[in-house]
């Protein structure tokens, strides 16, 4: 019963967290890579954010953000590209936060 009860939990979890995710392909015995976006390089087995959002090792690059789709109709979502979220408030009234009940990722 109680993996029936984690099953279910994860499905509901996951389309909350739905994250987008480039591999990239690594050398044998390199040591650094090329963020591709800011042609910045960094050393393998370090994270970084680049300027596109995305959390990067030299394996991956997922999305640091996840995007509202199930609002209410009364609310707008807005990207904030430095903190890289967004945030969903009334249109009518920015101090006004809404629930966010579905999200997919980049």
């Amino acid at each position: 019963m109680k993996y029936l009860a984690l099953a279910l939990l994860v499905c509901a979890l996951l389309p909350l967290s739905n994250a987008f995710c480039m591999g990239k392909p690594m050398k044998l015995g390199m040591t650094h890579c090329q963020d591709g976006v800011d042609n910045t390089w960094h050393a393998v087995g370090s994270k970084w954010r680049n300027s596109a959002c995305m959390d990067c090792t030299c394996e991956a690059c997922c999305s640091a953000y996840s995007t509202p789709t199930n609002f209410p109709p009364d609310c707008v979502s807005v990207f904030d590209p430095v903190a890289c979220k967004y945030t969903v408030h009334k249109k009518d009234d920015p101090t006004v936060h809404c629930p966010v009940f579905g999200s997919v990722g980049k």
